[in-house]
């Protein structure tokens, strides 16, 4: 079964020096229809003008992950990192305990784009911790890149979850193909670009959930970037 969750029906709000939009209820968007996704609880998508951003705030018991389109994004939390995002980077963030943290665009003349992605960690009162890692768009071209799991295998950042998530470059016509194990979950975010699932067509900001499948095959109708959740 696929649902699809389409773009211009997120939740939008334009601050000005802040363009985004929801797929779950959050902040000021509230759909007690779209409360998040199995363990998955927050898809914004955000454009941050030139030289603005979000000021220090608090946070606790949640993964936290930043995934730059465009753009770079400046990082400072209360842990002692401070770092700047850009594409291809994935960023980790383990709330646990509480942090603060503060994000900015790093550029003086360049909007940032990225995706912030929150999964409910499988535990409360957890350490904070933070990652971040590189991965090149050859690692992510035609094949379903692990980049977070609850393990960190393959090189992927460490999420408290039973959650796997992969990155994908597909070009028009090219596919890649996820076997879903029995009682597993997914949901596809299609962060560029225009690809079919299931014979649904998705594009740019188009969400889908996706449950008692047993194997997904995602194909890039135009280039395209996506993400994939697997959860339990």
């Amino acid at each position: 079964m696929i649902t699809v969750r389409r773009a211009e029906d997120r939740g939008h709000f334009d601050f000005g020096w802040l363009n985004t939009y929801h797929t779950f209820a959050f902040g000021e968007y509230y759909d007690p229809r779209f409360m998040g996704f199995r363990d998955l609880r927050v898809i914004n998508e955000d454009r941050v003008r030139e030289g603005r951003g979000f000021p220090t705030h608090p946070h606790r018991d949640m993964e936290i992950i930043s995934y730059v389109l465009e753009g770079a994004l400046e990082h400072k939390d209360s842990m002692g990192n401070g770092s700047v995002i850009r594409p291809g980077e994935v960023q980790r963030m383990s709330a646990g305990t509480g942090v603060t943290h503060s994000e900015k665009n790093h550029s003086p003349n360049e909007a940032a784009h990225f995706l912030q992605i929150w999964i409910v960690p499988d535990e409360q009162g957890l350490k904070p911790g933070y990652e971040q890692k590189m991965y090149n768009d050859e690692e992510k071209r035609g094949r379903l890149r692990l980049i977070a799991s609850n393990d960190g295998r393959d090189g992927s950042v460490t999420v408290h979850q039973d959650t796997d998530l992969y990155a994908a470059l597909l070009d028009a016509g090219q596919e890649v193909t996820h076997p879903l194990a029995q009682g597993r979950h997914a949901w596809l975010q299609v962060a560029r670009g225009k690809v079919t699932v299931g014979g649904q067509q998705l594009k740019q900001g188009d969400g889908a959930s996706i449950s008692e499948e047993q194997s997904l095959i995602i194909q890039g109708l135009e280039p395209s970037e996506i993400l994939l959740f697997d959860l339990a």
